[in-house]
């Protein structure tokens, strides 16, 4: 039932009232709501992080667990998800890993199902998860290249949301957020298939806000500048240093940023505070997309 309310649009019929039940829960949890204490308050609330053991994928993780969140992590490299895992059961917030590779679609359902066993139905679902080709273009990528960053970039995106996207739907409460780049706006010259992937992901999260609205669902995206990670470490090497060069000079804030500066958009955009938010992409990048 609820895969085919999720494929087809919902009757005009369901439509009143699920209309009907936002009202009555609004106005039933009004003052709650309203208390700017508890707009950000992810206590109850359980957060997926797919890439979740470093770089960007980290900091959002340990932001929602400080913030209340019981989070899971996915991750193919079992070594730095137990790393992160006692980071995050330091916050003293529930906390799992889970070893899976995106790429390979067989493990994402088991991989679900582990997760809503041990720690409750899926809240929050934050898609990080990603790699890249340096390839120096489309004359250079190769075919196998190009699949990799696709299936891990985009198609991985797709499925793992629309396993969660069931449960919220039935639920009707849920958030996800995808992660997207500066590359979502701007082509890139040496990256062709990075940059096809997260121009993907806004359009991808616009569709899904649309068709998952009408469950309480809000679907959004963030799009970090140049942040410090170690799969932005080959931009800042000497090789590359006019690319670097480049990019200090066209962010008004004059400096990469950190992967903590994130923090603050993700919670808003998991929590109660976003209720009224979908469809948007965020930039957080020191201002470098108004240039």
């Amino acid at each position: 039932m609820i895969e085919s309310l999720i494929l087809k649009p919902a009757r005009w019929e369901d439509r009143v009232l699920l209309y009907s039940l936002r009202i009555s829960a609004f106005t039933n949890r009004k003052e709650h709501k309203m208390h700017p204490m508890k707009l950000f308050d992810l206590n109850g609330r359980v957060v997926i992080v797919t890439g979740g053991n470093g770089g960007i994928g980290r900091s959002l993780a340990l932001g929602c667990a400080t913030a209340g969140a019981s989070v899971a992590i996915v991750g193919r490299n079992e070594e730095k998800n137990q790393q992160v895992l006692a980071e995050l059961k330091e916050t003293g917030s529930p906390a799992m890993a889970a070893r899976v590779d995106l790429s390979q679609r067989d493990q994402h359902g088991p991989a679900m199902q582990d997760i809503e066993r041990q720690m409750g139905p899926v809240d929050v679902l934050i898609n990080n998860a990603g790699i890249v080709s340096l390839s120096g273009g489309i004359l250079q990528e190769s075919a196998e290249d190009w699949d990799n960053v696709i299936e891990t970039q985009l198609n991985a995106v797709f499925l793992f949301s629309k396993l969660a996207a069931r449960s919220m739907a039935e639920r009707k409460t849920g958030k996800i957020i995808n992660i997207g780049s500066m590359y979502s706006y701007f082509g890139s010259a040496v990256a062709p298939s990075y940059s096809a992937a997260k121009g993907a992901i806004v359009q991808l999260t616009k569709s899904m806000a649309i068709e998952l609205a009408p469950y309480n669902v809000q679907v959004n995206a963030v799009a970090p500048g140049w942040f410090v990670t170690d799969m932005t470490a080959p931009v800042r090497s000497p090789e590359l240093k006019e690319m670097n060069d480049e990019i200090l000079a066209r962010t008004p804030a004059g400096r990469w940023g950190q992967t903590d500066e994130l923090i603050g958009t993700a919670i808003f955009l998991a929590s109660q505070a976003s209720d009224f938010v979908t469809g948007a992409t965020i930039p957080v990048d020191g201002g470098y997309s108004i240039r």
